[in-house]
């Protein structure tokens, strides 16, 4: 039977960056293992790397802006680059309510210290984003801190300084089950027909989490959430630089990446088969009516069917990240269900997540909102109307 201090169940960008702050703690016999046969091909690769600080609470403004911080620093670091772009994000309204919603979030991030993000009029919104059809928006809002990041440089950083500071990832490994005390540690985790003792384990399973948790008795709330992008064949209509564009009734929202402009609108619908990355093509057709209405120019812009993709949300219960030990089970830890956040909040949860295990408290913010216990205790965090 092999061993390691911590083993990391799952080896996306949370696991990765997990293991990575885990070892630059000095955390050296560390063992992530994962089911793919190579990196990124998980929910990480799917994302469409978006990165924001606007949001309606306190806790995940501050996640983001620890992030922030984070991959300014990502380089010097860990030798790669983030590829944060600070292009802005651009939340527009159509009606006195939406807006009222966007000037409610603005004062908990001001409080929370994001004091750039600013409302906008419709004459600022047609300066940001002159391909908009303009006609009904009532204002809106805009933070040019927000922006784009690389989800897979971002990866390959972590796991390569992870490997460099003597962490191992195991490939096409898949995690079977966790064995568990009477007193509720984790004893061993079995995967590939191996039993591999442990001193702790970290869930980072992304929209898989709940099923190993299955073998152990402890619940996890959080469930796959399928998310489709349509994208359009290459053009150079829309520049690099335009701001992710989003209405807040809605949730339609575009950005333009690798030289196509990607239309995103999310629909409800839980999924619980098999990873599945196909396309309806109903949707394609729906969110391209969409973008031909809101971003006239787009009209002579074909969607290319074999561009298209789709992925899988984690969602918890209150849209936000699960964070620290399981209840009942205090060496089995969890960094889940970031809600369409993982990406763009992993560096904050890794390094968050790493001073739990050390010592036996987050030290950088207070992570107090993102406790698993919270659903049990009915603490759960605010749902906002916004994205």
């Amino acid at each position: 039977m092999t061993s390691a201090d911590v083993v990391v169940l799952g080896a996306g960008v949370m696991g990765a960056s997990a293991a990575w702050h885990l070892a630059r703690r000095g955390v050296r016999n560390v063992l992530l293992l994962d089911a793919a046969a190579t990196a990124g091909a998980g929910s990480t690769g799917r994302a469409t790397g978006g990165f924001r600080a606007q949001y309606a609470t306190a806790i995940n403004v501050r996640l983001s802006l620890l992030s922030r911080e984070k991959l300014k620093a990502f380089a010097d670091d860990t030798g790669v680059d983030p590829g944060y772009a600070q292009h802005g994000y651009l939340w527009l309204a159509r009606t006195d309510r939406e807006l009222a919603l966007l000037a409610e979030a603005r004062r908990v991030q001001h409080e929370a210290g994001l004091s750039e993000a600013r409302g906008v009029t419709p004459d600022e919104i047609r300066e940001l984003n002159p391909a908009l059809a303009a006609e009904g928006i009532v204002g809106g809002a805009f933070c040019q801190t927000d922006g784009y990041l690389l989800p897979l440089n971002i990866l390959e950083g972590y796991l390569a300084g992870a490997r460099n500071m003597g962490a191992e990832v195991r490939w096409g490994v898949r995690v079977t089950g966790l064995e568990v005390s009477q007193g509720g540690r984790v004893t061993a985790v079995r995967a590939g027909g191996e039993r591999i003792g442990c001193g702790a384990v970290i869930n980072a399973l992304g929209p898989w989490a709940a099923t190993i948790m299955e073998t152990t008795g402890f619940v996890l709330p959080v469930s796959p959430l399928r998310r489709q992008i349509a994208a359009t064949v290459p053009t150079t209509l829309l520049p690099a630089t335009t701001p992710m564009t989003i209405f807040a009734g809605d949730g339609f929202h575009f950005r333009v990446r690798d030289g196509r402009v990607l239309l995103l609108w999310p629909t409800p619908g839980v999924s619980g088969r098999p990873y599945d990355a196909s396309v309806d093509p109903g949707w394609v057709s729906q969110v391209t009516a969409m973008a031909h209405a809101r971003v006239p120019c787009l009209r002579a812009i074909p969607i290319d069917p074999d561009a298209c993709w789709a992925g899988l949300y984690e969602i918890s219960p209150d849209k936000h990240a699960i964070l620290g030990p399981t209840p009942g089970a205090p060496n089995l830890y969890l960094i889940n269900g970031s809600s369409g956040h993982g990406v763009m909040h992993a560096p904050a949860l890794g390094q968050l997540l790493a001073e739990i295990v050390c010592d036996g408290r987050a030290s950088t913010l207070d992570a107090a909102p993102l406790a698993p216990e919270r659903f049990a205790d009915g603490r759960m965090n605010p749902v906002s109307e916004l994205l």
